[in-house]
């Protein structure tokens, strides 16, 4: 399959790595240093499960250098750069091209597509640890490598077949993909993992250290899922796991100095994902009318 990865952070280089190594051709979208790193010594991908890898075999160019026509679009930028993928995507994509958002913040595919309604922006998510360590260099710091994506209920079915091929393709290059028949449930089941770690991560200063102990950051996160959850059921979904389980026994097997990405970026001083993953549960939880007492907590203390 032909790809297009929008995004070369550390989800978007270690997509297009693992990609690549299984013979797809892949195009990477980056900027800056990292871009130039990339074009002179390969995208390197430091790993502990597998060693470095140097990964020759794939394109790396600015958004407006490219000229092609993928038959997957992976739009893998951080929440606050969504309308440069959209504007991307008006600009170089072409219709018969399935687009797929895995960003951390829930039901991105939905946002994207108001915007591009003659396109197919299907939503997804994806499980993974890795950072740009160094320019050219992207260090992935746990195994998983999960991605997720599907139709949203109620839209158009467009370009299933390729939907349905991709799922054999990302298995066939050591993803766990999995093409699902309910996005909605298995991207908030991500989301109650991802947005209630960065939110507690960032309220105390804490690494994964804090949250595996007893002690009150473990409780602000497990009451952190339990609104996510209450905000899904009263979406409709019924979720087959208990995610409070799900996401005591992911955060356990982490590593006990891991942190979040929205946390690094703003101990660093760069933008951050704060409105998509905080303030966001708290508009949906006033659309639902759902009580989020602790994320209204956590929002109000990072937006004085």
């Amino acid at each position: 399959m032909k790809f297009c990865i929008f995004g070369a952070g550390g989800t978007g280089g270690t997509l297009t790595a693992y990609l690549a190594m299984a013979g797809n051709d892949v195009t990477l979208i980056a900027r800056g240093a990292h871009l130039q790193a990339i074009r002179e010594n390969g995208l390197i991908l430091h790993t502990n499960h597998r060693g470095t890898e140097t990964i020759e075999n794939i394109t790396a160019c600015t958004e407006a250098e490219y000229n092609d026509c993928p038959d997957v679009l992976f739009v893998c930028v951080k929440y606050y750069n969504i309308e440069d993928a959209i504007a991307f995507v008006k600009a170089k994509i072409s219709k018969d091209t399935l687009i797929i958002p895995i960003l951390n913040v829930f039901g991105t595919g939905g946002i994207m597509q108001e915007k591009l309604p003659e396109y197919t922006c299907l939503d997804g998510c994806i499980y993974v640890m890795s950072e740009i360590e160094a320019p050219g260099i992207i260090y992935q710091s746990n195994k998983i490598l999960r991605v997720i994506y599907g139709y949203r209920p109620g839209q158009p079915v467009r370009l299933e077949k390729t939907a349905q091929t991709l799922e054999q393709v990302l298995q066939k290059a050591e993803i766990r993909g999995h093409f699902s028949e309910n996005i909605v449930r298995d991207a908030l089941q991500k989301f109650a993992f991802v947005s209630p770690a960065a939110a507690a991560g960032v309220y105390f200063d804490a690494t994964c250290e804090a949250f595996q102990q007893t002690g009150e950051p473990r409780d602000m996160f497990v009451g952190l899922i339990k609104e996510v959850v209450a905000l899904g059921k009263a979406m409709g979904v019924e979720f087959q796991q208990d995610l409070v389980e799900v996401g005591l026994n992911m955060m356990d097997n982490l590593k006990p100095d891991s942190t979040m990405s929205m946390q690094r970026d703003i101990q660093q001083g760069r933008k951050s994902e704060f409105d998509g993953l905080v303030t966001r549960v708290v508009k949906l939880g006033q659309e639902y009318g759902v009580a989020v007492p602790l994320y209204e907590v956590i929002n109000e203390w990072g937006n004085p």
